[in-house]
């Protein structure tokens, strides 16, 4: 789910579950399929299906007008980023920024690693403690790792990381997260930052294991292209 997945920017996209309720317009559960759709394709690596299903759920959303619901959707996509350590400007959502409520703006603020300090109180929670300024090197890890939601928390760890903020323990953290889910895109990123490291550090040995490690990844059948 939309919400469910980052644990931010709540409600518009789920469905209705009471029978009781009247009927939900097509378009919610056009848009949300979409979007699951969409940001299962990019952390798999698969850039073109992507970019077809966001379209398409982003076209259902433009049907009620709503700036607030697109806003959330281009968030969704750039958080998707961020967790893959893609950082770059969320342009779709610059686009919308002046008719975005705070809580949205803040949060687009946070996955730029720029969250004003009076505007950590509108992130979700479990974002809080990653967007604090008090945070250090033996914080960070227990604060990555504190957040449920999968996707959630590699977003707080590519937040960590733009900011300079993300200590061997934190990548280890989302090294290990994107592996269990089995995405293919961050766990590359991931992985050639822990490689990166380990060749700076002038660890050879560690250096080689994760290059292969980063092999058997991109030889899988749906690798990042």
């Amino acid at each position: 789910m939309i919400d469910a997945r980052l644990a931010v920017l709540c409600v518009a996209l789920g469905l209705v579950a009471c029978s009781s309720a009247p009927p939900v317009a097509d378009w919610q559960p056009n848009a949300k399929s979409s979007m699951d759709r969409a940001v299962a394709a990019y952390l798999a690596g698969d850039t073109r299906g992507a970019s077809a299903e966001f379209d398409r759920s982003r076209t259902e959303i433009s049907r009620t007008g709503r700036f607030d619901l697109l806003a959330r959707a281009e968030l969704m996509m750039c958080a998707a980023q961020v967790a893959s350590l893609a950082f770059e400007p969320c342009a779709g959502f610059e686009r919308l920024r002046a008719d975005a409520p705070p809580a949205e703006r803040a949060y687009a603020d946070y996955l730029a690693a720029r969250v004003a300090p009076e505007d950590v109180a509108l992130l979700p929670p479990a974002q809080r403690a990653v967007a604090g300024k008090g945070i250090t090197d033996e914080t960070a890890a227990a604060a990555v790792k504190g957040i449920e939601d999968p996707l959630s928390r590699l977003v707080g760890a590519g937040v960590l990381l733009q900011s300079g903020r993300a200590s061997p323990a934190v990548a280890t953290v989302a090294v290990e997260t994107a592996s269990a889910q089995g995405w293919r895109r961050p766990l590359l990123a991931w992985l050639g930052v822990q490689r990166m490291r380990a060749e700076k550090a002038g660890d050879a040995g560690a250096a080689e294991r994760l290059r292969r490690q980063m092999d058997i990844v991109e030889q899988t059948p749906q690798a990042a292209r």
